[in-house]
């Protein structure tokens, strides 16, 4: 790969992922990788029976209420 292109791949990946670099010079200075996502606690108020009702069908499923919602966020936010 000649050198041009090679700096303009490693300048477009810098550009686009540059959490990954932080982290990376991170544990560079501190030898501990941190985490490169962290989960954030939103409140809202619901109905106490939606919750309820919510909390049992996702105990049925085997899946987490925080998870179940996170996922249709992301489901609402590719609808743009």
């Amino acid at each position: 790969m000649p050198s041009s292109k090679f700096l303009q791949t490693a300048r477009r990946i810098i550009r686009e992922y540059p959490e990954m670099f932080s982290a990376l010079e991170e544990y560079d200075r501190t030898r501990r990788l941190p985490k490169l996502r962290y989960k954030t606690r939103a409140n809202f108020t619901l109905d106490s029976d939606i919750v309820r009702k919510f909390r049992k069908h996702c105990r049925e499923q085997g899946k987490t209420m925080s998870g179940v919602i996170e996922q249709h966020i992301k489901e609402e936010l590719g609808k743009k």
